[in-house]
Parts: structure tokens; sequence; C-alpha cells
């Protein structure tokens, strides 16, 4: 009998394991094909805002200029520099590319339209997005550089300032679900029948500051300041090992507007519960709320002007954490106070 159910229990994990790959190539490659149209409209909304035209020659309106410039990166030299530590110099980008896209594991696109439902997916999105700094770190020493140095030492003391502060407002969003499942927070938000950016807008508004400080996204890209680091820790990157910086920084990005859509825009909810907003599928709503946060996202990148870094350690330390602590206290003692805490 051992003998007959052991090769039945290999196939089952075989199968197993089929699935689960099959599951995270159905999210990773649209998502990675996604981002080339992503990184396009950036440009474009930033080349409308400064009145120019953006990319609009590679393919018809320029929908092809990513793809070229991802060809183009493929196929460029790749340069290492004398001093540098190789095996952590590729390791890092690495680092950031696979936490990067490891974190959308726990992403519900819709009702069971996720890879993995586990109850602590906050936690996990939390831990794995955490490491990306890492990456960035051992770019910025392995470079033997003292640019890139100081721009990983400045990406991670940024990230780690405005980590505090997203962490927070999750804190606050989570005590009126009672569940650390991603999902079970638009469940909460349809079953309370309002969106938690009405009763949680200035976490809304901190959480989405935070977001564009975590992912180095100008006013707060002081770690890549042109006038001062030069791309800041992937200064000696070229070729391939910088294209995996920049797809992990875009994943990231998106990864945050998914995130501000599940946490205080309803997810996949439609808005309203009535024809004919109801016949659209729910992903397509995810999708939609996403991408309206990414064009707020262009529209501050090419509008706002860039901090000092003293401003922007001020706004993470001095401004966003006490307030979004004093928040978590109201809201628990709100919830308290009135009986509203989730059973």
């Amino acid at each position: 009998m051992a003998q007959t159910g052991e090769p039945d229990m290999l196939a089952h994990y075989a199968y197993a394991l089929l699935i689960m790959v099959a599951q995270s190539l159905a999210v990773i490659v649209p998502v990675l094909v996604s981002l080339a149209f992503i990184l396009l409209a950036d440009r474009k909304i930033w080349a409308a805002v400064h009145l120019r035209r953006g990319p609009n020659v590679v393919g018809p309106f320029g929908l092809f200029q990513s793809f070229a410039d991802f060809i183009k990166f493929v196929f460029k030299e790749v340069v290492i520099p004398a001093g540098a530590n190789k095996f952590i110099f590729f390791l890092a980008t690495m680092i950031s590319f696979v936490t990067a896209v490891g974190a959308w594991a726990v992403i519900p696109f819709s009702e069971h339209w996720v890879v993995a439902d586990i109850n602590v997916g906050i936690l996990y999105l939390f831990a794995v997005s955490s490491l990306g700094v890492y990456g960035i770190i051992m770019a910025g020493w392995a470079s033997n550089s003292k640019y890139p140095f100081l721009g990983g030492l400045r990406s991670a003391a940024q990230m780690v300032s405005y980590e505090v502060s997203i962490g927070l407002v999750l804190i606050a969003v989570l005590l009126c679900v009672g569940s650390l499942n991603i999902t079970d927070i638009v469940r909460a938000q349809e079953r309370l029948g309002v969106w938690f950016i009405i009763p949680h807008f200035p976490m809304f508004v901190i959480f989405f500051v935070s977001a564009l400080a975590e992912t180095n996204r100008p006013p707060f890209d002081l770690p890549e300041a042109e006038s001062e680091l030069v791309a800041g820790h992937m200064v000696e990157y070229s070729s391939t090992a910088y294209l995996l910086f920049m797809i992990g920084e875009y994943f990231a990005i998106v990864l945050m507007c998914v995130m501000i859509s599940i946490l205080f825009l309803g997810g996949w909810l439609p808005l309203w519960h009535v024809a004919p907003f109801t016949w659209l599928p729910g992903p397509l709503w995810l999708i939609g709320k996403s991408l309206v946060i990414f064009f707020l996202f262009a529209m501050v990148k090419a509008m706002v002007p860039r901090y000092r870094y003293d401003q922007l350690m001020r706004l993470g330390w001095k401004i966003f954490l006490p307030f979004s602590l004093i928040w978590v206290v109201l809201t628990a003692g709100v919830l308290v106070a009135f009986d509203l805490a989730p059973k």
C-alpha cells in the first residue's frame, strides 16, 4: 500500500504545483504586459502637462515605444564596475525584482480571483514588500562607488520611514475589518455599504503620499535626484540589470495603486449596485480604479516640485507618524464606544 500511495501523492503534489505555476503566470504575464502601456501612459501624461507630444514614433500613437525600450535594454552591453562585488551586484537586482513580483500572490482581483487567499495576506504583503529595501542597499554597497552608496542609504531611510505610516494606515483599516485577509477588506466595505475612503479619508491621503515616497516617485525621488546622485543606487547598472530594477519599481507602483483601490475604494465592487454598473465584471472595476489612482500618481510627478531631504523626513516622522497614531487610537475608541467592532 505504501508503494501504491507514494506515486499518487507525488502526482497530487505535481498537479498542485502545476496549478500554482499556471495561476502565477496568469497574474504575472498580464501585469508585465500592462506595465509597458502604463509606462507609456506615464510619459504621455507628463508630456501633456508640459505641452509636449511624448513618445509617438514607434507603432501607432507610440504604443510600441516601451517594447522598443525593452529590446534596447536587453541588447545593450552589461558593464560591471571593476571593484564591484559581482555576485551581490546582480543578486540585488533579483531581490528587488522577485520581491516586487512575489507581493502579487495575495492580491485579489475579484471574489476568489487570487493566487493565495491566505488569512494573513496583509502581513505577507507588508513583509515581502519590505524586503525590497535589502536589494537597494545591496546594490548601493556592491557598486563600490560613493554615489550609488549614498543613493542606497537615502532610499533605504526613505522607504523605512514611510513604511511606518503605511503600517499604521493598514491597522486603522483592519480595525474596521477584523481580519488580515485582503479579500475580507473588500467584503467589509460591501457589508457596511460604504467605501473606507469616506470614514478614513485622512488615512487615504497619508497612504497615497506614503506610497509615492515608498516607490521613489516624484516629488520624493530623492534617491535618484538627477542633480545630486544621478540615478541613486542604480548609477552603475546597465542593460538587463537596470531593466530589472525599473520593472521592479513599476511593479511596486502598480501594486500600491491596486492596494489603494482595495483598501479605500471598494476593490472590485461597482460604484453602485444597480444596472448598468453591475454588468461590468469585478476585475474591470479594480483595474479602472487603479488606473485612476495611477493617473493621480502621474499628475503629481508632473506638477509637484521635489522636496528637500530634510522636508521628506520631517513629513514622515513629525506629521504622518503622530497623526496616524492618533487616528488609530480614535478609530479603536469609536469602534469600542459604539459597539461597532467586527464580531
